[in-house]
């Protein structure tokens, strides 16, 4: 091309920063622009899949980096009753024996990215208010323009989103009152045996407590409610005891889990999503990515590594688009192209991953008698892309066996 792209990011979260961090690796010039005045270090632990997140990860030269704070341990896997019945029951790994999906803390994770980028690439506190048809952005500062593309990797509620779709996030129906409790090795011995340096899963009638550990020490608990209203309760106090009252019956050590004194940080977070399918007619100059796209919620696990991977195949699209000499093709044509093709292969991923999520927070939250009624279905729903397909048959045989006999030996007369 005769003169070099010019990319401005909204959002400095972990795909607006990959996007930024190939892009620089390629001496393509970009910037991000991101609301916080600081980065805000916060959110628990997540795992990223050798296929997306580690692939984005190895691409950016950061898988070095990722290992000093990987935790391969955290792999480990249970799956529980309310009565604290284990259903799965899965170790915790090391770097040989990984399955494939090693553990990392959020703010860890941004930390790599942010730090892997020069200091001026991210510009703090520009807080997006709008942005015009022409494509000029809007900020408290005052107003950018002159890109060849914005990128809107802001988030659940972006607003670089309706530039190109009318559609907006919508309340799921569950709703999540999160604690911490830090140093809980320490601090209550018997809790962070139970969640054993990995995940927790425990749900039934219309509930469930998911505890995970992170690197730091901490011990992140989320108690989630199916419920239509998105009113929660913000005190920390009266959530507690509404919580032992939802809970009652449930397993004591469970309970507990959202009950320690020590617990902090605590927050109330109804959960929204894109409608399952979410696309839009491309648009020339602009695109989205990650949550922005496609948010979801998390029972599936797979946000984060879909947008890993989004940032790495627009960053490919662009990369590839800066490579057009402009006698070949006018530079906004070709990048416009390139960009297009990013966006048709971003929703077809993303309807895939938007579709098992819901399946899965269906078997897990919306399902009379689960987990024991369906954990096949959820087992099967989880495995359908991790297994060849040729495969299936008889996974999904092992797995109907495996739970028919679990249940004639494990299964609780009251659950």
């Amino acid at each position: 091309m005769s003169s070099p792209l010019k990319i401005a990011i909204i959002g400095a979260g972990p795909a607006g920063c990959m996007v930024a961090r190939l892009l620089h690796n390629e001496n393509i010039d970009v910037t991000i622009f991101e609301g916080e005045t600081v980065p805000r270090m916060y959110g628990g632990s997540l795992d990223l899949h050798t296929e997306t997140g580690l692939a984005a990860m190895k691409k950016a030269g950061l898988y070095e980096d990722f290992l000093k704070y990987a935790r391969f341990d955290g792999e480990s896997f249970q799956i529980t009753d309310r009565k604290l019945v284990r259903l799965i029951d899965l170790a915790g790994t090391d770097a040989k024996s990984s399955r494939g999906r090693p553990e990392i803390d959020r703010p860890a994770l941004r930390k790599i990215l942010i730090d892997s980028l020069p200091k001026d690439v991210i510009n703090w506190g520009w807080k997006l208010r709008t942005v015009d048809n022409d494509l000029t952005l809007h900020f408290d500062q005052g107003t950018k323009k002159g890109y060849d593309l914005i990128i809107g990797g802001d988030g659940t509620w972006s607003k670089v989103r309706p530039l190109l779709s009318d559609a907006a996030p919508y309340y799921s129906g569950i709703s999540g009152y999160i604690f911490e409790l830090p140093d809980a090795e320490h601090n209550d011995p018997a809790l962070y045996n139970l969640v054993r340096r990995g995940s927790l899963f425990a749900w039934g009638s219309g509930r469930a407590i998911t505890a995970q550990q992170m690197g730091i020490g901490v011990v992140n608990t989320a108690a989630w409610i199916t419920t239509p209203s998105t009113e929660g309760i913000h005190d920390e106090v009266a959530a507690k005891a509404y919580l032992k009252d939802q809970f009652a019956g449930w397993d004591p050590e469970l309970v507990r889990l959202t009950q320690h004194e020590d617990s902090t940080n605590f927050v109330f977070r109804p959960l929204f999503m894109l409608p399952v399918g979410h696309r839009w007619k491309h648009r020339p100059g602009v695109t989205l990515l990650g949550d922005a796209a496609h948010v979801m919620t998390p029972f599936a696990g797979e946000g984060v590594n879909l947008a890993l991977e989004d940032a790495m195949k627009l960053a490919d699209a662009i990369i590839e688009a800066s490579k057009v000499k402009s006698e070949d093709d006018g530079k906004g044509a070709a990048l416009s192209n390139f960009i297009k093709r990013f966006e048709e292969d971003m929703f077809k991923r993303a309807t895939k991953t938007q579709q098992m999520t819901v399946d899965m927070q269906e078997a897990m939250l919306f399902t009379p008698g689960a987990p024991w009624a369906n954990v096949e279905k959820y087992i099967l729903t989880a495995a359908r892309d991790e297994v060849p397909q040729l495969a299936l048959p008889l996974l999904t045989v092992a797995v109907y066996v495996y739970f028919f006999f679990l249940r004639l030996w494990k299964k609780p007369k009251d659950v």
